[in-house]
């Protein structure tokens, strides 16, 4: 066994000295003319990489909190995590989009700059919890519409593409998914008014269910 050790050790240190097995290359000299991003415009899409992980990490902080053994409504717990997925990937389709655009070949490290911790880690009860989502949802909303503003009008020229893909398919969603939550806070205010934490309880069931 030892000497089978050594073998491996011996094999991958004459494979790191290797010049064919380095990972750095020389500088590659690749035309720049398909690269047209305007600079304000990718500024504002990175920042908005940052809106869609605060808002998940929004949300992460919401499903721990209704998944607590003194909260216990896990039909609450699944909807917010699963939100807090949805950002993610939002996130990782504006980044997806970038890359595709040939930015972020440069300086990844600082696409993050602040702190994404989130702003609020209880609530008194459900409607609090899906009140405090619809304004969450509401800003991320007015944040992606600010930068379609900006990448159409308020740049060297207007980029038609990212507009058009922000608006179909990021707003689309944004809008559903508003009035989603608006309808599950009418809904769960008329259930409590009536039966009180009964009507909450009730209501987590059927959020487990998939019936809301």
């Amino acid at each position: 066994m030892r000497s089978i050790i050594l073998a491996v050790f011996f094999v991958c240190a004459i494979g790191l000295a290797s010049p064919a097995l380095q990972c750095s290359h020389k500088e590659l000299d690749i035309p720049k003319d398909w690269i047209d991003m305007d600079q304000l415009c990718i500024q504002k899409m990175r920042g908005q990489v940052e809106e869609e992980l605060k808002a998940a990490m929004q949300y992460m902080a919401m499903g721990a909190h209704f998944s607590k053994d003194t909260v216990n409504r896990p039909g609450f717990a699944d909807m917010f995590f699963k939100s807090a997925s949805e950002e993610r990937e939002h996130a990782i389709k504006l980044i997806s989009y970038l890359l595709m655009r040939g930015e972020l070949t440069s300086k990844v490290s600082s696409l993050i700059k602040r702190n994404l911790m989130p702003a609020q880690t209880t609530w008194i009860n459900g409607v609090s919890a899906l009140k405090d989502a619809l304004r969450l949802e509401a800003s991320v909303t007015r944040k992606i519409r600010d930068v379609i503003k900006v990448c159409e009008g308020a740049t060297s020229y207007n980029d038609y593409h990212l507009v058009d893909y922000l608006t179909g398919d990021f707003l689309e969603e944004q809008y559903h998914g508003q009035r989603d939550i608006a309808g599950k806070v009418s809904t769960l205010e008329k259930m409590t008014e009536k039966h009180g934490a009964l009507g909450e309880w009730l209501f987590d069931k059927k959020l487990l269910k998939g019936e809301l």
